[in-house]
């Protein structure tokens, strides 16, 4: 019998997780909601099969209730996650949220005390951690062979034509029309926090206007990219970037010490990283100064082989292995409720940086009730709701 009963919030996203927890030793999804039609009542192409299928979240709580579901997966629109966490929590049920955590400085309070004060657990979704070159560089890291870690940088890119713009952004007031380029950092941010186990304490930020975005009539939000500055609490700083928009190729990380560097994507080829030391702190075993080194997945035995079918470079997979350790065996999840919050204010501060020109933000340390009470009543936003009203700050930098 699955000793976790799994709903699905959101069967966009969510779908791709539904066959990754049934095929789960100890997962069952029981529900997935989510107010499509043509994606749960009708389900037209029968991937839910006779999993219990809802359009209004209240409902689908209530069935979990009364049918013993123990956690919620959040994949609802992106910047909406926090009051269903809370509602979720408030249930009796953990929570496992995709990117982002709070789509407002006050939205991270709510969701912090939520699970103080329930006791429930929660973990932020973000899987890029656990990509295979990532989960190498990762191995790197943490073994020492950098030194004192001084710098990281961290780059997400995913275009697309105007029509396929278009495509992802269905209504006038769907959230991706409306995404200033700091709020999706998670993907270039998170492998960076994991890596070396930090936590950001300040952020600057900058955005730039983009002459072919300024074409998409489906968008408002024009800048081509954003870049954020932040100084970590483990003395380092980074640099990287949100979702851009950049002529460049995919995803990229890199992890500087004193000692050596390890980077990947780019032109290193994929599942690579390259290691690369001075030759005047090169140790005696190594060889060269500089290595190419092949990330394998086999390293994880059958686990490595079913993460390697996953979608994202196995990190997809990851996530619910990672999410059944921590609530079967209390395995502590590396991105908590504090990291998440504190991912979606560097998100949201960066934001108003760029409004400022660039202007230094203190990120708030959700552990401290007097940062918390700083930003409790902070719902700045750039989002309107679905009749166009809410919005308190632009989306996008003027021209």
């Amino acid at each position: 019998m699955a000793l976790l009963k799994v709903g699905i919030f959101g069967t966009g996203r969510g779908g791709d997780y539904y066959s990754l927890f049934n095929n789960n030793e100890n997962c069952e999804v029981v529900a997935v909601c989510d107010k499509s039609l043509n994606v749960t009542e009708n389900d037209a192409d029968g991937r839910f099969g006779d999993t219990a299928k809802f359009t209004e979240f209240d409902e689908f709580l209530e069935y979990g209730r009364k049918n013993g579901m123990n956690l919620v997966f959040l994949a609802n629109f992106f910047h909406q996650h926090a009051p269903y966490a809370v509602k979720a929590m408030e249930a009796g049920m953990d929570v496992l949220s995709e990117c982002t955590a709070a789509g407002t400085l006050k939205e991270c309070v709510d969701l912090v005390e939520a699970v103080e004060r329930t006791g429930r657990k929660y973990i932020l979704a973000e899987n890029y951690p656990f990509m295979t070159a990532n989960l190498k560089m990762n191995e790197i890291v943490k073994s020492g062979k950098l030194g004192t870690l001084l710098y990281a940088e961290g780059e997400y890119n995913h275009s697309g034509s105007n029509e396929d713009l278009a495509r992802l952004t269905p209504g006038k007031y769907h959230w991706r029309a409306w995404m200033p380029r700091t709020y999706y950092l998670t993907h270039a941010f998170g492998p960076l926090m994991f890596m070396s186990d930090s936590m950001p304490r300040y952020v600057s930020a900058r955005s730039v206007h983009s002459k072919l975005l300024e074409k998409n009539t489906a968008r408002k939000n024009c800048d081509g990219t954003a870049i954020l500055f932040c100084e970590m609490d483990n003395g380092m700083i980074a640099r990287f970037t949100g979702c851009t928009g950049m002529a460049s190729d995919y995803s990229r990380y890199r992890v500087v010490g004193d000692i050596a560097s390890v980077e990947s994507g780019g032109n290193i080829g994929p599942d690579e990283v390259r290691l690369y030391y001075f030759e005047h702190t090169k140790p005696a075993d190594e060889k060269e100064n500089c290595r190419v080194i092949k990330a394998d997945l086999s390293d994880f035995g059958e686990k490595g082989k079913r993460a390697a079918a996953a979608g994202h470079g196995g990190g997809d997979f990851w996530i619910v292995e990672n999410t059944v350790d921590c609530i079967l065996n209390d395995k502590e999840p590396f991105f908590d409720v504090y990291r998440a919050a504190a991912m979606s204010a560097t998100a949201i501060l960066g934001w108003k940086s760029c409004l400022d020109h660039g202007e230094n933000f203190r990120i708030p340390d959700f552990r401290n009730k007097e940062d918390r009470d700083s930003v409790r009543n902070d719902c700045s936003t750039p989002f309107p709701d679905e009749n166009g009203n809410g919005a308190t700050m632009p989306c996008a930098m003027p021209y």
